[in-house]
């Protein structure tokens, strides 16, 4: 596979005579010199083997996790879903489930129930972000119990990390992974994830701190989003609300509510981070920018956001 990197440096000379006024705020960038430059470097590769996939190659182009680490994030966070198996009559039958995952993302349940001969079964798991948008994943596979007393031991010790109790082992189950549909949100298209994908798949370094980070953020720094969407974003109309969706390791997404309609926009990062601390120094980082370019006191040497999706069914305001 051949890459073909574009690199780009983003080089900034204030005025020696600016000073930007101090705030007080929740994410407060470090001091600097004002008469050194600034330097942010990024870059952005384009995938010329054939062998990838489109999902791959949408992914690396619009600077979001791959759809089998969004499941594994959503596996990894939350702890209840809805678990569709067959009766012995035929009928499809959903029920909703605690559940825990094992190391490669394998759904551990406890269950008191006898299940019908076809083991086939599907588990539909949701996760919530800031009361904006509702990721899902439904995992596909057959449902049994550990055939392995080394197994049964490891899947206990899973369980009582999750949520903290003991479980009796002849009541755990597994979900033995074949594919995944990981939706971004209700009402839109599904992508499909290999069994091998999603077990090889890392869950996102942010997705412990995120939700906290996001309120923060939009509690504290509603100014920095609109700079944000006025600067890095190539927007033809004026934005009335604004709020943060979700923080991963590669960007965040900002949902734009304006007279036009209500959009969801991708920001990166202008390089990966990898914890908490690296995720607020970027976002310092990216807001002191915005500041600069607003004010004019440096050039906006950088290519803006062009994609846009538009939020389909969804017209009322944030705060609603």
């Amino acid at each position: 596979m051949q890459l073909q990197t574009q690199s780009f440096a983003l080089n900034l000379l204030p005025s020696p005579n600016f000073r930007k006024p101090i705030e007080k705020r929740e994410f407060t960038p470090l001091k600097r010199d004002p008469s050194r430059p600034i330097s942010l470097r990024c870059s952005v590769s384009t995938a010329s083997d054939p062998s990838l996939t489109a999902t791959h190659q949408l992914s690396a182009s619009t600077h979001k996790p791959f759809p089998a680490e969004v499941s594994r994030s959503i596996m990894e966070l939350s702890s209840v879903g809805t678990l569709s198996t067959l009766t012995h009559d035929g009928w499809p039958l959903g029920v909703g489930v605690r559940f825990a995952v094992d190391q490669d993302g394998t759904p551990v349940l406890c269950l008191n129930r006898e299940f019908s001969p076809d083991k086939r079964s599907a588990l539909h798991v949701q996760l919530e972000q800031c009361g904006l948008r509702t990721p899902q994943c439904t995992i596909q596979g057959s449902i049994g119990r550990p055939g392995d007393d080394t197994v049964l031991k490891r899947l206990s010790a899973t369980w009582r990390k999750k949520f903290g109790e003991e479980v009796e082992e002849d009541s755990l189950y597994v979900v033995a992974v074949d594919r995944v549909l990981q939706m971004e949100d209700f009402m839109e298209d599904g992508i499909w994830v290999a069994s091998s994908d999603y077990k090889n798949a890392s869950p996102d370094p942010l997705r412990g701190v995120a939700e906290d980070i996001v309120n923060q953020i939009n509690a504290n720094n509603m100014e920095d989003i609109f700079r944000f969407c006025n600067v890095y974003v190539d927007l033809d109309f004026v934005v009335s609300e604004t709020k943060m969706i979700w923080m991963d390791r590669l960007g965040f997404d900002i949902r734009v509510w304006s007279p036009q309609g209500v959009y969801d926009v991708r920001i990166p990062f202008p390089m990966e981070v990898t914890d908490e601390k690296g995720a607020k120094s970027s976002f310092n980082g990216m807001s002191q920018l915005a500041w600069e370019v607003e004010k004019s006191y440096c050039p906006a040497d950088f290519d803006k956001v062009k994609l846009l999706k538009q939020v389909v069914g969804s017209s009322h305001k944030g705060g609603e």
